[in-house]
């Protein structure tokens, strides 16, 4: 599982994190998206690796502009892991 972080500008509200998190959604096949218009982010959780150009411009497409885009592994975070 993979994580992306997507720095978004120009977010101001619910209904702008709902506009990003539908066309993350509609480009591509993911697990999960949220958008915080607060914190300008939007987290994804995808099982394959996603085309970062192709999500510059999902994203780019709604009128909000991609600051940057970073990727990391994933582990779930379960209530006994903070041992390993």
């Amino acid at each position: 599982m993979i994580q992306y972080t997507v720095d978004v500008e120009g977010m101001a509200c619910s209904m702008c994190e709902a506009h990003v998190n539908d066309a993350v959604r509609k480009a591509f096949s993911v697990k999960k998206v949220t958008s915080s218009h607060s914190k300008g982010q939007t987290q994804i959780l995808s099982e394959k690796e996603l085309d970062e150009e192709a999500l510059r411009q999902a994203i780019s497409a709604t009128g909000y502009r991609v600051l940057a885009i970073r990727s990391q592994p994933y582990e779930k975070k379960g209530l006994f892991s903070f041992g390993k």
